[in-house]
């Protein structure tokens, strides 16, 4: 699969789950994830900020920030696929990409970002993610990893 079969089935993936989440009733939330031995827990929470709820007095700044970071993020990614190598960061700016469009899909056709999880695990019981999260996340730190390891190609 091509960088961008992987934004296009990540962005896919988080769409998916948002959509199957917030066909439940809100009732059936929270709860743990079967099969995971309680490790995962499930939510259904509707987030008008950024992390944390930060901003969200602010929807305006809140839908357009976004706007903003993921058309830069695309368009270093498409500036990328015209050149030979950089790997690893056509991969972490495919996973921010495919993270932040979910989330920007999220805010402009609902209004909010359906976070999904938590990982129950130590603090991280307290943050509820969905798989955009993760991606911009993991994104991140290859970008990190492989700025401070030096260049690849």
């Amino acid at each position: 699969m091509g960088i961008l079969g992987l934004v296009a089935a990540l962005f896919g993936l988080d769409q998916y789950l948002k959509q199957k989440i917030e066909n439940q009733s809100p009732d059936s939330f929270p709860r743990m994830m079967e099969g995971t031995g309680g490790m995962i827990k499930l939510y259904r929470n509707h987030n008008s900020g950024f992390c944390f709820e930060f901003l969200r007095q602010k929807p305006e700044l809140v839908r357009m920030l976004p706007v903003c970071f993921t058309s830069a993020a695309a368009g270093v990614l498409c500036f990328l696929m015209t050149k030979k190598g950089h790997r690893a960061e056509k991969a972490g700016y495919a996973l921010i990409v495919s993270g932040a469009l979910s989330n920007l899909c999220d805010r402009l056709k609902r209004g909010y970002v359906v976070d999904y999880f938590s990982f129950q695990p130590g603090f991280l019981k307290k943050v509820v993610f969905n798989i955009g999260d993760l991606c911009i996340a993991a994104g991140a730190v290859i970008l990190a990893a492989r700025s401070l390891l030096g260049k690849e190609d």
